[in-house]
This record gives C-alpha cells, structure tokens and sequence, in this order.
C-alpha cells in the first residue's frame, strides 16, 4: 500500500475508530526516541565536571557543548516537519535516528571541545527530525479523540521523564564508564527502532505538503544564534560592542523572517496562529516554565557534585525524587484537568515550584543543603510535569483544527528553546556573579593558568583544585552558591508570574472533554 493509500484510509476511518494492538505497539516504539530527546538535553548535566577536566574547555565553550544540541533542535523543528509531509513520516524517521546513532559515536570519542560542540549540533539536527514525526505519526495512528489525546500525554510525559532521568542515567554511567558513554546510550536504542520501525509504524505523507522554503530556514538560524551568541559573550566580558551587535543582528533578522512568513503561502511558521489569546498564552508558558527548569537543573547538579562533593552515581541518585514528582504531576494533571480548568491546574502547580526555586535561595556549603536543593528541585519538577502534560494540548487545542499541525511544532520549539535558553541565560547569570566574586579573592601570586581557571568558572577550578590553595576552593564555592541562589530567585519571580498569568489568561479554556473556544 503507498503512502497515499494511508493518507486516503486514515482520513475515511470514523471519528470513533480506535487504535488496535499494533498502534498501541507503535506508540510503545514512539516512546524510546522522545525518551532519548529528552534524556540527550540534560544527560551531561552530570557529565560536565568529567568531561571539562579531559577536554579543558573555557565556560562558553561548556555552555555552547551543553546547548547546541538544543538549540539545533528549536532551529530546525518547523523545517523537518515540512520535510517529514514531503517525504514521508516514517522514513524521515528512520533517517533521522540513523543520523542521530552515528553524531551519537563522534560524541562520544571526541577529542576537543570544539569538535564536541560540533558532534552536539549534528544531535540536534538530526534529533529535529525524530520529534514532528513521532508527533505526526501519533496522530495518524489514533483517529478516536480520546486515544490520540492519550497518546500526545504519553509522548509529552516521555519527553519530560527523559529530561528528569538525564542526570540520573549520566550519574550511573559515570559510576562504571567514562564520559563519552552518555552518548553511546542511543545506539541501541535507534537500533531497535530501525529495526520495528517498518513493521510497527504506517507511513504518512500529506497529499499536499506546504513547499519547504530554504530562506527561511536559513533566515529563522540567522535571528536565533546571533542572540545567543550576544547573551553568551556579555556573560564572559561584559557589555560591549560585538556582543551588542550580534543580537540587533538576530532582532534584525527576526524582523525580517516574520515579513517573510506572512507573505508566503506556505510558510514555515503560520504567523496568524499567534492571533489566539490562548495560543500565545500557553506558548509563553512553555517557554519561560522550560527556562526556569532548564537552567536550574543545570545549576543543581554542579551544585550537588561540585558544591556537596558528591560522585556522579550519588548525585544522579538524589535526582530520583524530582524525577518521581515529575511523574506524579504527568500522570495527575490531566486527571485533574477533567474537574478543573486547565488554566488553574497549571497556575497551581507553577505556584508550587516558585515555593521550590524560593528553596534553592536558601543553600550553602551545608550538608543539610543537599535535601535543600533536592526539595526546592522536586517542586520545580512538579511545574515540569503539569505543563508538559497540558501544554501541547493547551496549544494544539486552542488552534484551528485545520492548523494543528504547525500549532503542535511549535510547542515542540519552544520546549526545546526553552530548556537551551535556560541554560544560556541563567548560567551565564550564575557565572557572571561568579566571576564577579571571585576576581576580588584571587591572591596575587597565583600562577596564571591557575588564575583563568578559578576566575573562569567552578568546574574549571575544580580541574587545577590540587595546585591552589585549600581556601580558594573553598571560597569559589560560595561563590557559585550565590551565584546559584540569584539565578533561583529570577526563576521564582518569572515562574509566580507565569502562575498568575496563567490563572487569568487561561481561566476561559474548560476541563478535558468540554467544547474549547477557539479564540
């Protein structure tokens, strides 16, 4: 049967057909590479101190090595999902997991930062890939609202659990093996799936697919990395004229990538969607909600390691109970979403993790903090849990039926957009007011390699610890806690007022199962 065959009995099937066992079998397969996204996002989290002391990258260089992948990811999402209704769901599949195994293994074994960072980039491109046509796929499988709407929580609730177990699986790794086994783990997993992948999964291929215009995929690149860049270099040196200057660049192009779209008639990016109150809301709340997660995980497990002193395994163990809550709020949100507006469900639960990053203030060299932190980080993982879990249905829902497509790749975007600005903005901030601190109490007869390590970062300090005085250690240690704890408390003044503007903006959208106003 071709491809159009599919799309022609998918669309004929009843509004109430279910999905038998083999669908059910190929949501199961769907779940490993979501799984796998979501755990390359934060699996080096873990796996930074190891790999900083063999590599010896600079703290831009980690921060770019941490979120190339994802940023890859948010830059190419929209253009693969165009690519995917051109050359079929499933194969674009296949090829994006090939090409993911094999950026997977130059990850692992190599041999400088910069060829890291690369290898991270080639992840996320092919990882853009994986996420719009697990998605699509979803939908194609169920035509019954109520199994589809399953199958979108199942696959945000894997992507979220990836994310939560991403520390936890790099910790054990680290335990038994070198740094580079963080990456070899998604061999055998996309092995698996291009294994099942053509028996499980049907292909799909939109009978018209929009035309996939490769300027504006060049130009959405052009307006997302300038600004990052900028944001990485004030970080490092301060305000100045190159890191101001690429960011009006990025806003330049910005500017004219928006025109673009809303001249073509296939755009890359519908910008018409936007007019939707409840669209835009839900959006805004992923992205900044993913932000504050994003680069507060980072924090907490160098905290947990460099801070603390615990090995990988151990601070990999002690983020069990914030992946458990994770889960509890997956599972539970939408449960709860049945009885009360979805709007309040998520004020709440975000209103619980600004308690949680109120916590993460309060540490200090203490072993008490580490309960601390693990507290104030589980009640940040239950705001995770609730808007992976409402979010995409939030935003998919409140768009037209016939724009759902491009409302679902966009909250995949921002997801991933938001977890890498996370970790570029708050760490940058966190290693800003470092620096800060630190420049003051370097003695002055300090060696000058040993000098640009403990100025540059902790992790880097941590690398030269055997050739500095104890109490310089020590010393930049508070000084990452406080850098640590301002960063917390930006993440719980934007996290209280996404809770607020989720109870009032959101307050119109009605319980799972009710009509939704689409406005």
């Amino acid at each position: 049967m071709t491809s159009q065959d599919h799309l022609e009995l998918a669309l004929s099937r009843p509004a109430n057909a279910v999905g038998g066992a083999r669908a059910w079998l190929g949501l199961a397969l769907l779940a490993l590479p979501t799984l796998l996204l979501g755990l390359d996002l934060t699996l080096l989290h873990l796996a930074l101190p190891a790999l900083a002391a063999d590599l010896r990258p600079t703290s831009t260089e980690a921060l770019w090595i941490m979120d190339a992948y994802g940023f890859m990811i948010a830059g190419f999402l929209i253009t693969m999902g165009t690519a995917g209704d051109r050359i079929g769901r499933r194969k674009l599949l296949m090829m994006g997991s090939a090409a993911f195994a094999v950026a997977s293994v130059l990850a692992a074994f190599s041999t400088s930062a910069f060829m890291l960072i690369a290898a991270r980039a080639l992840l996320g491109i092919a990882g853009a890939t994986l996420m719009p046509s697990t998605l699509a796929l979803i939908a194609n499988m169920f035509a019954d609202p109520r199994q589809r709407a399953l199958g979108f929580g199942i696959w945000a609730t894997m992507f979220a659990l990836g994310m939560a177990l991403g520390p936890i699986v790099g910790g054990v790794l680290l335990g038994q093996f070198w740094w580079g086994a963080a990456f070899l783990i998604a061999v055998p997993v996309l092995g698996l799936l291009l294994l099942l992948a053509p028996v499980l999964l049907p292909e799909y291929r939109a009978a018209q697919s929009g035309k996939l215009d490769l300027v504006s995929v060049g130009l959405s690149l052009a307006a997302m990395l300038p600004v990052i860049y900028g944001i990485k270099q004030i970080a490092k040196d301060g305000f100045g004229l190159p890191p101001m200057g690429a960011m009006a660049v990025g806003l330049i192009f910005a500017v004219v990538f928006v025109g673009r779209q809303r001249r073509l008639a296939d755009p890359l990016l519908d910008i018409s969607l936007f007019a939707s109150r409840a669209f835009s809301i839900a959006l805004i709340i992923l992205l900044f909600g993913l932000v504050a997660v994003g680069g507060t995980m980072l924090l907490v497990t160098q905290y947990l390691q460099l801070v603390a002193g615990l090995s990988p395994l151990v601070a990999g163990l002690w983020m069990g109970p914030p992946a458990l809550a994770m889960v509890a709020a997956g599972v539970a949100a939408p449960l709860l979403a049945r009885r009360v507006r979805p709007g309040f469900v998520v004020a709440g639960a975000l209103g619980l993790s600004a308690v949680g990053y109120l916590l993460l203030t309060q540490l200090d060299n203490s072993a008490a903090s580490v309960v601390l932190v693990v507290a104030g980080f589980s009640l940040a993982y239950l705001g995770l849990g609730t808007i992976a879990a409402l979010g995409t249905d939030l935003v998919v829902g409140s768009a037209p039926a016939d724009k759902a497509g491009s409302a679902a790749a966009m909250s995949e975007t921002v997801q991933d957009l938001g977890v890498s600005l996370g970790i570029a903005v708050l760490g940058s901030l966190a290693t800003a007011l470092y620096r800060r601190q630190m420049l003051e109490r370097i003695p002055e007869g300090l060696g000058s390699e040993a000098r640009e390590a403990v100025g540059d970062s902790l992790w880097a300090a941590s690398s030269v610890a055997a050739g500095v005085p104890p109490g310089l250690i020590d010393e930049a240690r508070a000084a990452f806690t406080g850098g640590f704890s301002a960063a917390a408390m930006v993440s719980a003044v934007g996290v209280a007022v996404l809770a607020l503007l989720a109870a009032v903006s959101l307050r119109h959208v009605g319980v799972s199962g009710a009509a939704q106003p689409r406005q």
